[in-house]
């Protein structure tokens, strides 16, 4: 299984970005879908959340500016950043909770490669 984060760049405040991260291999289902960022020196903080049936949840600082969606038929999960500003430079992390057979009564979390995201004043 991996999963394949795109979209990361460098932009000016007030910029927007869309992140997509695409899960590929062998697995029957995907439960909880989310995207982390992390700095040099900090810990990778959840962004935002977006469960199966699309219930989101956001970290304080991107309420309003973020969009967290999912297309299951493409087992994708997307970020959209809207009014980009320069604490949001990061590299951002895509995350993903699957069930990899029938059998499995846990999931288990997938993590993507990062992408970095910078933005300047």
């Amino acid at each position: 299984v991996q999963l394949q984060a795109s979209g990361g760049g460098s932009v000016q405040a007030g910029d927007s970005l869309r992140l997509s991260c695409a899960i590929t291999g062998n697995f029957v289902s995907v439960d909880d879908m989310a995207w982390y960022r992390q700095v040099p020196g900090k810990q990778r903080e959840l962004v935002a959340h977006i469960s199966p049936v699309s219930t989101t949840e956001y970290h304080d600082s991107v309420k309003g500016r973020f969009a967290i969606s999912r297309d299951n038929a493409k087992d994708t999960v997307y970020l959209q950043m809207n009014s980009l500003k320069p604490e949001d430079t990061a590299v951002y992390y895509c995350n993903a909770d699957l069930r990899l057979s029938m059998a499995d009564i846990r999931t288990r979390a997938y993590w993507g490669q990062g992408t970095l995201v910078t933005v300047s004043s």
